[in-house]
């Protein structure tokens, strides 16, 4: 342990620090692609004396990804980006192994919100965000620590969203690479990610079955697509609302049943959202829905879900069992919110695979790499991860797993590029 970080963290209990040693180890023996990666920066040291700023949330494949950018040569911090899905004891090992924290799990908004700004006052070079927490408290409040931040890399959909809101009205200060929009990202981790650990958070808090069931999907996109997909292997009766065409078309076609909310509001036991933008299940939703209705969210923050006019229908709230809060309205009806609406994957359960999070981690470290390397030309946009990283990380994974491709012979190249071959 350094004493530095130790000196300098902000964590619930140091002596949780063997639980989350564990939880780390259990975790770097399934990323063999971050482990190739972390050998590559052991030898490299492409961020050597540089201070790096980490937001994620803050769980086992986190801490690892943040132990492989220390391998780099940085001096790192992380803080989460989101209250209930930080672990304590792996905030604690993270300390003994040399990495300051700012990070606890639940805290007040406000104390939340001060160790967000506690890990950017530490001056980073380069930054790593989630949902974009790091990104709006530099350009809304504390615009002097942009000073020193020379670029970053961005892990979601929201905080893309986020960015190119601020790229189009010409204000974003730096270079942000996005990594959600790498191939590796939102086909395997949106997709296969989302789809298995959102019902790892729902089984897990309800103990209910999901066989027979209705499950209504709220939004098609890569996530959406994942949690359709496994509900319907878990025999689920599948019901998707979207308000894009092409995805709707999309989802018919893929044998799921698609209308609108206010209509699929009565036939639903368990509605997920993803789709990253707020109010999508509102007052009119809960004067419709049956008795017992399970909500729960796995796009971003807890805005998809109306919380305010679900409590405002309830005569009575409670919780029933951990992270399930019951709203019992004056008919009788009970609604079941989980996770008061954050995340279910990560506040609920362990978010990801560590299989999944290992391309999506080693994405993020090449990515930040790469900006690193780049970041004197790179305009002060959101940038596309390069598929030459892409695809490295999809090479890594194929060897990982014993798998070998057939290679393009030189006649083969030579009638792609023709046009007249």
């Amino acid at each position: 342990m350094t004493t530095e970080a130790l000196r300098n963290s902000i964590v619930a209990d140091m002596g949780l620090a063997p639980e989350g040693h564990l939880k780390i180890d259990w975790v770097e023996a399934h990323m063999p692609v971050l482990n190739r990666v972390r050998k590559e920066f052991e030898a490299d040291l492409p961020f050597k004396g540089l201070n790096i700023t980490i937001c994620l949330h803050l769980e086992a494949k986190t801490a690892y990804l943040a132990k492989v950018i220390q391998a780099g040569g940085a001096n790192v911090t992380i803080t989460g980006s989101n209250p209930l899905s930080t672990q304590d004891d792996v905030c604690a090992a993270l300390v003994e192994d040399g990495i300051t924290v700012f990070a606890k799990y639940n805290p007040d908004p406000a104390e939340y919100k001060q160790l967000i700004i506690n890990a950017l006052e530490t001056k980073p070079d380069f930054i790593i965000d989630d949902g974009g927490d790091l990104v709006t408290i530099l350009h809304s409040e504390r615009p002097e620590l942009l000073e020193t931040i020379r670029g970053g890399a961005e892990e979601t959909t929201t905080g893309i969203i986020k960015l190119k809101a601020l790229e189009k009205e010409g204000v974003l200060k730096l270079p942000m690479v996005a990594v959600n929009d790498a191939y590796c990202k939102y086909l395997f981790d949106n997709r296969y990610g989302t789809g298995q650990s959102a019902f790892d958070g729902i089984i897990r808090t309800t103990n209910l079955v999901v066989a027979g069931s209705t499950v209504v999907v709220v939004g098609y996109g890569w996530c959406g697509k994942g949690v359709a997909m496994r509900a319907k292997g878990l025999g689920a009766n599948v019901i998707v609302t979207e308000v894009d065409p092409i995805k709707a078309v999309e989802a018919h076609m893929d044998g799921f049943q698609v209308m609108p909310m206010i209509e699929a509001a009565k036939l639903g036991n368990f509605f997920i959202t993803v789709t990253g933008n707020k109010d999508v299940i509102t007052g009119e939703h809960y004067d419709v829905m049956k008795d017992g209705a399970v909500l729960a969210n796995a796009g971003h923050f807890d805005v998809e879900v109306n919380k305010p006019e679900l409590a405002k229908r309830a005569v009575s709230i409670r919780t029933v069992r951990k992270n399930i809060e019951e709203y019992r309205f004056a008919d009788g009806r009970r609604m079941y919110l989980l996770a008061e609406g954050r995340l279910v994957n990560l506040a609920a359960a362990d978010g990801h695979p560590a299989e999944i999070m290992d391309t999506t981690f080693a994405l993020q470290a090449l990515g930040l790499r790469y900006v690193r390397e780049n970041h004197e030309t790179l305009d002060r946009s959101v940038i596309k991860v390069p598929y030459e990283i892409d695809e490295k990380v999809a090479r890594y994974k194929l060897d990982s797993l014993g798998i070998v491709l057939d290679t393009l012979t030189e006649k083969q190249k030579v009638y792609l590029d023709s046009w007249n071959a």
